[in-house]
């Protein structure tokens, strides 16, 4: 059971007849109309945690207004007994000078996201976001269920306007800041789900699906997950359940799964079993007799077990009978791949919704392991849920050329963590070079899994294409593993934050521009990344790209060539190009490449940095798994640069924190990029005028070292 904080502080609460505001944030109010003059303070779905630190404000109450007044917002309130109307309530947006009325419907809406790509060919229709160009965004939360004394979702006692206010002007990443205080933060995944995944729909045998392991580590394409698709357990049932659900094993596939399981983590892999849990247990399941008894069910009479999510008892069944066994068998987590509608018994409650939080919060069940589901968008607050399913996209590169979108403007909602099928799921098998492109923004998007539905047509492995286009997609995945340091840390952001580890470009930059260039994105704190999702040009024998870059100095992050910012540029690429963009003061570190592995914190790091601006990155680390660091068991690193005349000072700082979380000595590789060879520095170095890097020799520190080095630049 989550811990819930739903209390606001009583100080931050100002009252008048049948209302009640409630100031969580500068930027965020809760504004409450009761008939009756009660109110709700259990938690709901989405806000779990009124109890905030008060912010400074001012309130005026009389016999006729309501007027509070924080350093961003102005609230006035006519008091009137039919409560919220559009000419008795409405708020000012200090900032921007925007008055928001209630009832107003929200325009330039920026987009959340939605609950599936299932079927779609391009585009989709998305949710409303809680950024938008108007500066506000109002939640309405009156109809949403709340927790009881259990933590089970109950409805409402009484009818009751209950909607949160953000106003936030364009300060995007404060509104979902705020969110996350209110909602719960972004919880921190495990570090394994960085790497490479493997997943298709099809029913391997044990051995082959063992050999196409031992094929990737030959071919040097690293992975850290091997997902098995439905055809684990037993699909051809003789009855009514259709297959899709099961709880069995096929042993005509499966002989051994423990011993299956165990040779998967002796490779350094991590497992999931693909679940459909809709249409309950039925007779032919190994566990239908216990699971029968524990429903009170003869099981002599054969009677299905249905699957209902608002059953305490029958939910408890399900995870203690059919789940911990798995799991106890060395199962890792869950694809809940749900086949089920939006509605329930209980009014009002979503399945999905329901089932993500209770698959979560039972993998964590011992305080210990760090949970997290793979399953689809159950709606707002599911960022709680890492990490998201996002359905059975068609084969094509218009399909591709929406994903980029799909998964940025998700930060509008902390939905950080979506996973898509990378090379597309169904439908015709695409060029090689659509599957090398989609790889390519697999490595630039939060998760790479491969995967494809069940057709011997569509091949998702790097040496099933021919060989320039193998090599482009395995650099890319070795890639993918160099930068999980990178990328961990900016999970960490996410869970101090909020902050996606993709956000649009207009988080920080609010220029007209910024919102007209869906296909970029920031990857993380230092670039931007602008993956191609269109053919080759037959004419050029190149891909175009047309790119906007923010105010400042950026660099190609793979060659150092300098982008003046506060344009557009269009860029042509090879099949092996990836523009991708490192800002101004740019430090990142990467692992070394590696064919197979990578996933721990390494021994060695190579620290690509970027002249121009100075800047301070702090690398985390911690053990990738567990709960321990919400005890603070974890490292950072800082790394500075600080640019001064024409001198560029770097340096490695101390660790902080956790030093047992890194390697007693570690080596450090550090590429000065982005210069020409008029550069001097004190430390033997060579230079790459290819790649306009200066490298250093390594290094080798212990946690408790600094290393300074200078840079002169002679023009």
């Amino acid at each position: 059971m989550p811990t819930f904080t739903p209390l606001a502080d009583p100080n931050a609460i100002v009252c008048g007849p049948n209302v009640r505001f409630t100031v969580l944030a500068s930027r965020l109010l809760r504004l409450e109309y009761s008939p009756t003059g009660e109110f709700e303070d259990r938690p709901s779905q989405v806000f779990w945690h009124r109890t905030q630190p008060v912010p400074q404000f001012t309130s005026k109450v009389t016999d006729v207004s309501i007027e509070i007044e924080t350093e961003h917002l102005l609230l006035r309130y006519k008091i009137n007994p039919r409560g919220f109307h559009r000419t008795t309530l409405s708020i000012r947006i200090k900032p921007s000078g925007t008055t928001w009325r209630y009832g107003m419907r929200p325009r330039g809406n920026l987009g959340g996201t939605a609950r599936t790509l299932d079927a779609v060919a391009g585009k989709t229709r998305l949710e409303a976001g809680l950024v938008s160009r108007s500066g506000w965004a109002v939640v309405n939360d009156s109809q949403s269920l709340v927790f009881d004394d259990r933590g089970w979702l109950t409805p409402r006692d009484h009818p009751q306007v209950d909607i949160y206010f953000f106003g936030y002007g364009l300060a995007f990443a404060d509104c979902i800041q705020d969110f996350t205080h209110a909602a719960e933060p972004v919880p921190m995944i495990p570090r394994y789900i960085l790497g490479n995944w493997w997943s298709r729909y099809w029913d391997y045998t044990q051995d082959e699906l063992q050999t196409l392991m031992e094929e990737f580590r030959q071919n040097e394409v690293p992975l850290s997950v091997c997902i098995v698709d439905m055809d684990w357990h037993i699909t051809q049932t003789g009855n009514e359940s259709n297959g899709w659900t099961g709880y069995t094993w096929n042993r005509e596939l499966f002989p051994d799964p423990p011993g299956f399981i165990h040779w998967l983590h002796d490779q350094g892999l991590k497992t999931a079993l693909n679940l459909h849990p809709a249409k309950g247990v039925y007779p032919h399941e190994e566990q239908y007799p216990e699971m029968a008894r524990w429903m009170g069910i003869d099981p002599d009479s054969q009677q299905p077990i249905p699957f209902d999510v608002n059953d305490t008892h029958f939910m408890e069944g399900y995870f203690k009978l059919l789940h911990h066994p798995q799991e106890d068998m060395g199962i890792d987590f869950w694809w809940t791949d749900w086949q089920q509608g939006r509605k329930s018994k209980t009014p009002g409650l979503d399945p999905l919704w329901w089932l993500n939080h209770l698959h979560f919060h039972d993998l964590g069940r011992d305080g210990r392991k760090r949970p997290f589901v793979f399953s689809r968008w159950g709606g707002l607050g599911n960022h709680r849920y890492p990490i998201g399913f996002s359905g059975d996209t068609i084969i094509l590169w218009r399909s591709l050329a929406f994903q980029p979108r799909f998964t940025t403007t998700a930060a509008n909602v902390a939905y950080g963590w979506w996973s898509h099928d990378i090379g597309g799921h169904m439908g015709l098998e695409g060029t090689p070079e659509l599957y090398v492109r989609w790889v390519q923004f697999g490595l630039f998007s939060p998760i790479l899994r491969l995967h494809a539905t069940k057709s011997p047509s569509l091949d998702r492995r790097p040496w099933g294409k021919p060989e320039r286009y193998f090599h482009a997609a395995r650099s890319a995945m070795q890639l993918r593993h160099a930068f999980i340091p990178y990328i961990y840390t900016m999970a960490w952001r996410a869970h101090q934050t909020g902050l996606a580890p993709v956000l649009p470009i207009y988080y920080a930059d609010v220029s007209p521009q910024a919102f007209s260039c869906p296909d970029e994105y920031f990857f993380g704190s230092e670039m931007i990344a602008a993956p191609i999702v269109s053919p080759t040009s037959r004419a050029t024998g190149l891909a175009k790209k047309r790119v906007w870059l923010p105010a400042g100095t950026w660099f190609n992050f793979f060659t150092g060539e300098i982008f003046p910012g506060g344009c557009w540029h269009t860029i042509h690429a090879t099949l092996e190009d990836i523009p991708v963009f490192a800002k101004a003061g740019a430090i990142v570190p990467l692992g070394p490449p590696t064919g197979w592995g990578g996933i721990e914190n390494p021994e060695a790091l190579d620290l690509f940095i970027f002249p121009g601006s100075s800047n301070r990155f702090e690398l985390y680390e911690d053990d990738g798994e567990t709960t321990n660091y919400q005890h603070g068991d974890y490292a950072l690193t800082p790394f500075t640069l600080e640019q001064t005349g024409n001198t560029l000072t770097f340096t490695i700082h101390p660790i902080l924190g956790d030093k047992l979380q890194v390697p007693a000595q570690r080596t450090y590789r550090i590429h000065l990029r982005g210069v020409d060879a008029l550069v001097s520095c004190q430390h033997p170095f060579a230079y790459q005028p290819a790649m306009r890097t200066l490298s250093l020799e390594p290094i080798m520190l212990k946690p408790d070292d600094t290393f300074v080095v200078k840079f002169k630049f002679t023009r």
